[in-house]
Order: structure tokens, then sequence, then C-alpha cells
């Protein structure tokens, strides 16, 4: 198989050369996450506006404003998961707006987190993942409204990010009954994918489909969010099947 062209100056490393993982492998295990959570007080009494917290581990929280209007908040960021920095910019904005949309919700802003190792990348290696991700909020017609950047050994881009939901149709993800179709929004194989790119063995035809799939907003979770027939929603974006299934059931 043929990797696909460099899209990166030579004169850097590629950007998942590094990153110790990619997309949502690096996140901590469940298992581990859980007696973090039950050392730090996380039990504590939530108010009752909060209809959505993180009993479980849901792709957001929702919060009640009034009677007509929920908050969505959400944050995500990872490394690398391609070369290519403006790509990886789209794939991790979109990422993150797609836990948004979800939970039935329209995002309305974001915030930017931004990790990068400044002495290794040159500055328009880091400004065109900021680009990537400003462009999928443009598309998605929300701004990026501020955020936050550190110097950092690992190269690591996300968003927060904010919508809205009526509270009538807020979609959990584990709301699936007996019964249910599970209906897949996307094509799987992203993560089997992007460890072929790693080790330079993805083929130029594959590489643009992940592309493609990791770079399309999910903006028919509101749509579908709306449909009486539909209990659950959950995002999974290529990444993680397995997990995001046992949570929805």
């Amino acid at each position: 198989m043929n990797a696909p062209a460099p899209t990166a100056a030579p004169s850097h490393p590629r950007l998942t050369s590094l990153s110790h993982g990619g997309g949502c492998g690096c996140k901590i295990a469940p298992g581990v996450l859980s007696q973090i959570l039950q050392q730090s007080g996380a039990g504590a009494v939530m108010p009752p506006e909060l209809m959505v917290g993180i009993e479980t581990s849901d792709d957001a929280a929702v919060y009640r404003l009034n009677e007509s209007q929920a908050l969505v908040a959400t944050t995500d960021f990872f490394m690398p998961i391609v070369d290519d920095p403006y790509e990886f910019g789209r794939i991790a904005a979109t990422n993150a707006l797609s836990d948004v949309y979800a939970m039935g919700g329209k995002p309305i802003m974001a915030l930017a987190l931004v990790a990068m190792p400044v002495n290794t990348l040159p500055l328009d290696v880091i400004g065109a993942i900021v680009r990537g991700g400003q462009d999928v909020c443009r598309a998605a017609g929300i701004p990026i409204a501020g955020g936050h950047t550190i110097d950092s050994v690992e190269p690591i881009y996300g968003l927060v990010a904010m919508g809205l939901v009526h509270p009538d149709r807020v979609r959990r993800n584990a709301g699936a009954q007996p019964g249910d179709v599970l209906v897949l929004g996307k094509p799987l194989g992203v993560g089997v994918y992007s460890a072929a790119l790693k080790k330079e063995q993805l083929a130029d035809a594959h590489y643009r489909e992940m592309i493609a799939a990791t770079t399309r907003l999910n903006t028919p979770g509101p749509l579908l969010a709306a449909l009486p027939g539909v209990h659950a929603i959950t995002d999974v974006t290529g990444f993680g099947l397995a997990g995001h299934a046992l949570e929805v059931a």
C-alpha cells in the first residue's frame, strides 16, 4: 500500500511522531477514571437544573436555563491522528462539536484549547492547526470566542463547545430501549486507519476516507432528537464504538 504524500515540511517532525497515542486512544481507561472520580468527591449533590451530569459518562453536560432552553456544554481535545496540521485541526474541532449534536443540541460558540511544543513545531504549522478548527466552526455557523494556550511537550488541540437544546429534546446516551435499531451515521474503522497512518502503511484512498469521515459535522443530531422513536444518541466519530455501545445499552 502507498502511504499518503506528506503535507508537512521536512524541516519539522511528523505530527503523529510527537504523540504517544492518537484520538480517543489516549483517554484514561474507564476503570481508572472511575477510581479517580470516586476519590475526587465527584458524587456531590448536583443542582436540579443539571439535566445531564457525569452519571452515565454522556457526551456533554446539559443545564436547564428555562422552560424552552437548556445549555449543552462539553470539551474534547486530543493529540494528532494525522500529520497534516490543517486536517488535524479540522478533525479535533469536528469531534468536539459532535458531542453537542449528540445531545440533540445546536452549537452556539466554542473556545479553543491549544497546547503545542512551540520550540519543535514552526508557528505556521501551529497556525494551520488553529485555522482548521476555525474553518470547521465557521462551517457550523459559530465563532471561536476565545480559549487558552500553553507550551506543551505533545501537540494537543480541541474545543470547549457550547450549544442550546429544548429540554424536551435532550437525548442521552443511556436511553436506548429493547428493540431499538442501531443506526451508524458514519463508517467505522477510523482507529484502524489512524494506526496504519502512524506506521506509514495507509493507502491514499483510505486516507481520504478517514479525512472525509472525521471532518463531517454530525448536524442531523437535532433533527434526529426531534423524532419520537429516537431514544438515545451518542457520538463515536469513528472511535470506540464498543465503549459507547455499552453506555447506550
